[in-house]
């Protein structure tokens, strides 16, 4: 086993070693396997594959976007500094380019509705950026506790619509003010999207430019606004809830 390691050992291994062995998870909408990367003799790492090949084509989102969508959240969420996403990235696999995704070792029984009571503040920042990344799936069971305490957001595949399309589980923030230190986060990525920097130009190559520049309306208006919206239970909230 190699799951220990260090992001920084772990992005080689993710990004160049070859897949030895897999298996798919059978409770996912759409094809997503368990793989296991080879990073040294009698190792391995371990990782969650998306291949584009597996995605089922949806009504409102395009055909063969989901795995660029679960990178563009990652790369959103490490320039905000918030939620935790695990390492994410791009690459080839046995059924094609999908997103690859380092596994959180986890008791999968455990989901949000375990967790809010006792960890609401990490919670919150998943509310807030769900607002911003424009989430359409945030089901209890896409909260992963480690045993570190670390609470993990994932699957982040139905993300970054023009139009309004968060569903979630979050309800208990629901109208509640976003605080100050999250909104000084979020100031500051508004002036690194304003810039066009390294940022931008990631995002423009896994977003469609009008999703792209919605998401900076979106940013402006949570600035401008700072509540997480009120959202009607019978058309924002996820099924199943898990």
């Amino acid at each position: 086993m190699a799951d220990d390691l260090t992001e920084e050992d772990a992005l080689p291994v993710l990004r160049d070693r070859e897949i030895i062995a897999g298996q798919q998870i059978p409770w996912s909408s759409n094809y997503t396997f368990l793989v296991h990367i080879d990073s040294g003799p009698g190792k391995h790492l371990r990782a969650v594959y998306k291949p584009r090949n597996g995605e089922r084509p949806l009504y409102d989102f395009p055909s063969g976007s989901l795995y660029k969508r679960e990178y563009a959240a990652y790369l959103l969420s490490r320039s905000l500094g918030w939620p935790d996403v695990p390492l994410t990235l791009i690459r080839d696999g046995p059924y094609g380019v999908g997103s690859m995704q380092l596994y959180v070792e986890c008791d999968p029984r455990i989901t949000y509705f375990d967790l809010i009571d006792d960890h609401a503040d990490q919670l919150e920042k998943f509310a807030v950026f769900d607002v911003l990344a424009n989430n359409a799936d945030r089901k209890g069971g896409h909260c992963l506790l480690d045993g570190d305490g670390t609470i993990w957001s994932i699957d982040h595949g139905l993300t970054f619509h023009s139009l309004f399309k968060v569903r979630t589980v979050m309800f208990e923030f629901w109208g509640a003010r976003i605080p100050q230190v999250l909104l000084a986060d979020l100031e500051a990525l508004a002036d690194r999207l304003k810039a066009n920097g390294d940022l931008t130009a990631g995002l423009s190559e896994l977003l469609t430019g009008e999703e792209l520049g919605v998401l900076q309306q979106r940013l402006e208006g949570m600035l401008a606004d700072p509540v997480i919206p009120q959202m009607d239970p019978r058309r924002n909230i996820p099924w199943p809830l898990e």
